[in-house]
């Protein structure tokens, strides 16, 4: 009896191991990687504070994410100010997809362990202070898309093992110490100088010198369109007056064709041609691809209005199809051109493309003639939050509210990229609903950011260019016509009270019923007589209350008057995540009483309400 009882517990005891074993072993050994890594850290903020060894495992934890089987797929560390060196045991987080550590004071070598992170995705160690050389083993890699280690003290050859990742999209390895020849082979053949730079020591063809002993670097060969076939093969005389003839006939054809062009410029028409000039060759910058308007073209049915799928401040959005099958979306920018620039125009675009993260809509390529500017963008089936918020057809369900919290944090983390970590920084100045689109998988892509900086590349003189959606624009922006990363802020702001709401921003002043109150106030005064239903949108069946509070307090922080006063992108995050929303919010309320109290009579601001009640959202360009 005993001995059966005995049986019986020991079966108890395996079936439990057998069910809750494996999983807590991969979530202990994940947690203790990452407790380890903390230990090597110095933590100034207590960024790391919730990194608590004593939890079952570490999805819990701030700034990491994990899949529905608590396998740990991203770690989220950048910007936080840290120093200290990473450990070998980041080795073996074998599920981890991204790992970002960018813009901190991390050094020491980076760990060959890292090269058994075979699930990775996206590895951001820029803008530290690593030395050593870059381990062969990252070559292992093979579903690598993104590898930045740029801005370090990075010493040594690149690893010819780099050229075997296939994947690999983006490459930023300047301004280090390295030296040698760079890799040319494999992927490495896609990358131009702009991935090497600032390397003084570094040579070959990836780079503006050639190597000790190898032969200087001739010019391109100029491209010389394909002759018309011909039946005879005479001597070269006849080649020669075969020539002449060609160029004749160039002439002949290409006046008219010029003259006609000047003269279709002067008018409004939106019609698109090609002249034999413009069929350059195919050139890829990196992973950017560069289209012939023919191509595209053929890609939209010549731009046919029934492939429209937006109009915006910087032209039309074209649907599109390539011939490889592929959707794409095509963005030709509304503003003409004279010739010239296009030099300028291609270096900016480039720039742009190096911006490259999650929550940012990746440019494909582009398409360049003196005359048009055109973006090609991967296509977004979900179209835009204001689509799906406001214009969504009977059969497309509402966004629920785990969505929407995830389109908020995803686009900060977008935006707090674009104004941390791309050098030059890039201001978006058009933040709204309409510009942020959803992939496949409902995740935040914010679009059409870089566009203001190409549109006003040719008038750089000019720093009063308001662009952006009246009810968007922070009242410094629209006052005085300069623009920063707290614009951004603000905009953010008002699009997070759209996802709240439902509502244009518009819209959201009509909501408040009240000539005399001012949007933000009432929004506040609703906030603190707990009635934030009367602001939730009636297509949300169910919601946290808690957590729409939160959402609308980081909304009036980011929406204050003062730009000075307003939280950065990457502090819009973190309170997203958990991490200091509460101490900001009360301090925001203590200062808040103060200037109540010392504004016994305040002005009105007419930048969000009565004066913009019965206008249309319109579109900004052009100075102001």
């Amino acid at each position: 009896m005993a001995a059966a009882a005995a049986g019986r517990w020991w079966a108890l005891v395996l079936a439990v191991a057998v069910l809750l074993g494996p999983g807590r072993v991969v979530a202990n050994t994940e947690g203790d990687a990452l407790y380890s890594l903390r230990q090597s850290l110095k933590d100034a903020n207590n960024v790391l504070q919730s990194w608590d060894p004593t939890l079952v495992n570490p999805c819990t934890w701030f700034h990491v994410t994990c899949n529905n089987d608590n396998s740990v797929i991203r770690v989220d560390l950048g910007n936080a100010q840290l120093s200290g060196v990473l450990v070998p045991q980041l080795g073996q987080l074998k599920n981890l997809q991204y790992l970002e550590l960018y813009s901190n004071n991390i050094s020491g070598t980076i760990p060959p362990e890292l090269g058994n992170l075979t699930n990775l995705v996206s590895l951001d160690l820029y803008m530290n202070n690593f030395s050593g050389s870059i381990p062969g083993s990252l070559g292992n890699l093979l579903k690598l898309r993104f590898l930045r280690l740029n801005n370090n003290s990075l010493v040594g050859q690149i690893p010819e093992s780099l050229t075997n990742i296939s994947t690999l999209q983006v490459l930023d390895l300047s301004n280090n110490n390295l030296s040698g020849q760079v890799p040319s082979t494999g992927s490495f053949s896609l990358f131009t100088p702009i991935s090497f730079a600032n390397n003084p020591l570094l040579c070959g063809p990836g780079t503006s010198k050639p190597c000790p002993g190898a032969p200087p670097f001739s010019p391109p060969p100029p491209y010389n369109p394909p002759s018309p076939p011909t039946t005879s093969t005479g001597a070269s005389s006849t080649g020669a007056i075969a020539g002449g003839v060609a160029a004749g006939a160039a002439l002949v054809f290409a006046v008219p064709a010029i003259a006609f062009a000047m003269w279709r410029r002067r008018k409004p028409e939106e019609h698109f041609f090609d002249v034999p000039a413009e069929e350059d060759p195919e050139v890829h910058l990196g992973q950017l691809k560069k289209f012939s308007l023919r191509e595209l073209q053929v890609a939209t049915d010549n731009f046919s209005n029934k492939n429209i799928l937006g109009r915006g401040g910087f032209g039309k959005v074209y649907k599109g199809r390539l011939a490889d099958g592929s959707l794409v979306a095509v963005k030709r920018l509304k503003e003409e051109r004279t010739p010239g620039g296009e030099l300028q125009f291609q270096t900016e675009v480039e720039m742009i493309s190096m911006a490259v993260h999650r929550n940012l809509l990746r440019l494909r390529g582009f398409c360049m003639t003196p005359t048009e500017r055109l973006l090609v963008y991967p296509y977004m089936a979900n179209g835009s939050v204001a689509s799906r918020l406001r214009e969504r057809q009977p059969n497309e369900p509402p966004l629920n509210w785990e969505t929407r919290r995830r389109i908020a944090l995803g686009s900060a983390r977008g935006l707090s990229y674009l104004h941390d970590h791309c050098d030059p920084k890039i201001i978006h100045r058009d933040v709204k609903a309409a510009n942020i689109l959803l992939d496949e998988d409902f995740e935040a892509v914010v679009g059409d950011f870089g566009l203001a900086k190409l549109m006003d590349y040719k008038d750089t003189h000019v720093t009063t260019a308001v662009r952006g959606t009246i009810g968007h624009i922070a009242p410094e922006y629209l006052s005085t016509g300069k623009s920063s990363e707290k614009t951004d802020v603000f905009g953010y702001g008002i699009m997070l009270l759209e996802l709240i709401t439902g509502q244009r921003a518009f819209d959201l002043a009509r909501l408040a019923n009240d000539d005399d109150v001012m949007l933000l106030d009432w929004v506040k005064g609703l906030l603190k007589e707990k009635k934030v239903e009367m602001l939730v949108d009636p297509d949300l069946e169910s919601y946290q209350e808690t957590e729409v509070e939160n959402l609308i307090q980081v909304a009036l922080l980011c929406t204050q008057g003062s730009p000075l006063d307003r939280p950065k992108m990457s502090e819009v995050v973190r309170m997203l995540e958990g991490d200091g929303l509460a101490e900001r919010w009360d301090e925001w309320q203590k200062v808040e009483v103060v200037r109540q109290e010392a504004e016994s009579a305040p002005l009105r601001n007419d930048w969000i309400v009565d004066s913009t009640y019965n206008l249309r959202a319109v579109e900004l360009s052009g100075p102001r």
